[in-house]
């Protein structure tokens, strides 16, 4: 899995123990999902370090085009110009 990868699954698990009001959903067995998320993010976080992901919008990350677009796809973040 890539950085952008691991963030995304740890959103999806998050969001699926949540209820329609977007509260956390807690009962017996949620806390093995609660801890993939958790390492799927700290996966996602060390992958955005190592690589100087970027922050806010960031133009110029010095990643790759390809990789800079998809941790900004995988993060919500709008590029400068409104391109995603």
């Amino acid at each position: 899995m890539t950085g952008p990868e691991h963030y995304r699954e740890a959103e999806r698990l998050v969001s699926s123990l949540k209820t329609e009001r977007g509260a956390l959903y807690i009962e017996d067995g949620n806390e093995q999902v609660l801890a993939a998320a958790q390492v799927h993010a700290t996966l996602a976080l060390a992958a955005a370090t190592a690589m100087g992901a970027p922050v806010d919008g960031e133009a110029d990350s010095g990643l790759p085009p390809q990789d800079a677009k998809a941790w900004n796809n995988a993060a919500g973040v709008a590029r400068k110009g409104g391109d995603r």
